[in-house]
Protein backbone atom coordinates (compact mmCIF):
# COMPACT_ATOMS: atom_id res chain seq x y z
CA UNK A 1 0.00 0.00 0.00
CA UNK A 2 1.38 3.45 -1.14
CA UNK A 3 1.45 6.04 1.51
CA UNK A 4 1.92 10.10 1.06
CA UNK A 5 2.94 12.34 4.12
CA UNK A 6 2.63 15.92 4.99
CA UNK A 7 4.80 17.67 7.41
CA UNK A 8 3.50 20.45 8.88
CA UNK A 9 6.53 21.76 10.80
CA UNK A 10 7.76 24.21 8.58
CA UNK A 11 4.57 26.49 8.42
CA UNK A 12 2.69 25.61 11.52
CA UNK A 13 2.38 29.28 11.67
CA UNK A 14 0.97 29.97 8.26
CA UNK A 15 -2.47 29.25 8.41
CA UNK A 16 -3.63 30.26 4.77
CA UNK A 17 -0.32 27.91 3.35
CA UNK A 18 -1.62 24.97 6.08
CA UNK A 19 -4.86 24.83 4.18
CA UNK A 20 -3.64 24.91 0.85
CA UNK A 21 -0.95 21.61 1.74
CA UNK A 22 -4.05 20.10 2.87
CA UNK A 23 -5.93 20.41 0.03
CA UNK A 24 -3.09 19.49 -2.15
CA UNK A 25 -2.22 16.39 -0.62
CA UNK A 26 -6.33 15.18 -0.01
CA UNK A 27 -6.18 16.18 -3.86
CA UNK A 28 -3.38 14.18 -4.86
CA UNK A 29 -4.31 10.88 -3.05
CA UNK A 30 -7.24 11.18 -5.03
CA UNK A 31 -5.66 11.72 -8.31
CA UNK A 32 -3.11 9.39 -7.57
CA UNK A 33 -5.82 6.60 -5.85
CA UNK A 34 -3.47 6.08 -2.76
CA UNK A 35 -5.36 4.89 0.26
CA UNK A 36 -3.51 6.55 2.78
CA UNK A 37 -2.27 9.78 4.19
CA UNK A 38 -0.13 10.88 6.72
CA UNK A 39 -0.29 14.09 8.28
CA UNK A 40 2.09 15.70 10.88
CA UNK A 41 1.24 18.45 13.10
CA UNK A 42 3.69 17.92 15.82
CA UNK A 43 3.00 17.40 19.45
CA UNK A 44 2.94 21.19 20.77
CA UNK A 45 0.12 22.87 22.22
CA UNK A 46 -2.49 20.31 19.68
CA UNK A 47 -3.75 23.86 17.87
CA UNK A 48 -2.20 22.60 14.96
CA UNK A 49 -3.63 19.29 15.39
CA UNK A 50 -7.06 21.03 16.31
CA UNK A 51 -6.93 23.20 12.93
CA UNK A 52 -5.96 19.89 10.71
CA UNK A 53 -8.88 18.28 12.39
CA UNK A 54 -11.29 21.03 11.56
CA UNK A 55 -10.15 21.10 8.57
CA UNK A 56 -10.68 17.32 7.69
CA UNK A 57 -14.40 17.90 9.11
CA UNK A 58 -15.54 20.19 6.59
CA UNK A 59 -18.71 18.80 4.84
CA UNK A 60 -16.61 18.80 1.47
CA UNK A 61 -13.36 17.57 2.19
CA UNK A 62 -15.27 14.58 5.02
CA UNK A 63 -17.15 13.65 1.96
CA UNK A 64 -13.69 12.61 -0.11
CA UNK A 65 -12.04 10.41 2.29
CA UNK A 66 -13.45 6.85 4.38
CA UNK A 67 -12.08 7.89 8.05
CA UNK A 68 -9.69 9.77 10.18
CA UNK A 69 -7.50 7.71 12.30
CA UNK A 70 -5.66 9.68 15.49
CA UNK A 71 -2.61 7.91 16.36
CA UNK A 72 -2.80 6.35 19.53
CA UNK A 73 0.84 5.39 20.11
CA UNK A 74 1.80 8.68 18.54
CA UNK A 75 0.49 12.03 19.70
CA UNK A 76 1.55 14.18 16.86
CA UNK A 77 0.27 11.95 13.87
CA UNK A 78 -3.03 11.90 11.92
CA UNK A 79 -4.01 9.24 8.87
CA UNK A 80 -6.65 9.60 6.74
CA UNK A 81 -7.88 6.48 5.24
CA UNK A 82 -8.91 6.78 1.51
CA UNK A 83 -11.41 3.73 -0.47
CA UNK A 84 -11.18 3.56 -3.67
Amino acid sequence: MSKLKLDLHDIYNKGETIDKELNRIVEEAIDKKINLVEIIPGKGSGQLKKKVLRFLNQGHIKKLYHRVEKDDKNFGRIFIHFRF
